[in-house]
């Protein structure tokens, strides 16, 4: 039996709710196994995420999971977006909630400039999209809490190999803006969201297809899914 770790986040920026917290828990509440799978909600904090005694760090010394999954929001998406790369950069439009602002600040001093995604992205995506669920593939996590968390993952992780990890990136819910209920998601004139539901199957799969990997039961699809911009 394998070990997943899945997070997402607190709330931020004035936010009552954060779609990921709210993804990862319905992916706890629908979760049959036979894996073991471990979830917890991390801070919005540059200075706790990427901390050697942070909550990151100490839930992966703890679990040794097999899988890592990192969740996060990206308000205005269209489609459950599977990051492929993280960099070595904290730049916060925002202050955290924990007050810190960092500008043009590595995430780890010494790193390399980029940490790339060891999940089968483009497997995973092609597997949620015949699911009838929006997703892609994407290249940039910004460079907020969310790249920092994806940059410190991928960092602690390159001296553990046989783990995969990586990062997604989840609509808000459609319950959170009240919208009309689609598994097809967008819009209803305001927003973009996506169904409690369908994120938390999103969730699911891109872990099912993360630990057929991790058995060699599966490999990453050869496919385009590159960006023009």
């Amino acid at each position: 039996m394998m070990k997943v770790l899945v997070t997402g986040f607190e709330p931020f920026g004035g936010d009552a709710t954060n779609a990921s917290a709210d993804a990862v828990a319905a992916l706890a509440a629908r979760w049959a196994g036979p894996d073991e799978l471990v979830t917890a909600v991390l801070p919005v904090e540059f200075g706790q995420v990427r901390a050697a005694d942070g909550p990151l760090l100490r839930l992966l010394d703890a679990h040794r999971p097999d899988v890592v999954l990192a969740v996060g929001l990206a308000a205005g998406a269209t489609q459950v977006r599977v990051e492929q790369v993280a960099i070595n950069l904290m730049d916060a439009r925002i202050p955290d909630n924990g007050g810190a602002q960092p500008a043009d600040a590595p995430v780890a001093d010494g790193g390399p400039d980029a940490r790339f995604t060891t999940l089968p992205a483009k497997a995973a995506v092609a597997a949620v999209r015949a699911a009838g669920i929006p997703a892609g593939v994407t290249y940039s996590a910004g460079t907020y809490v969310c790249n920092a968390t994806f940059y410190a993952l991928q960092h602690a992780l390159a001296e553990r190999p046989g783990v995969l990890s990586g990062f997604v990136h989840v609509p808000r819910t459609t319950e959170e803006v009240g919208g009309e209920a689609s598994a097809s998601a967008l819009s209803d004139g305001g927003e973009p969201h996506l169904p409690l539901e369908a994120l938390a199957r999103a969730l699911e799969i891109v872990v099912r297809t993360a630990l057929a990997a991790a058995r060699g039961e599966a490999v990453e699809v050869a496919a385009a899914a590159g960006a023009l911009h």
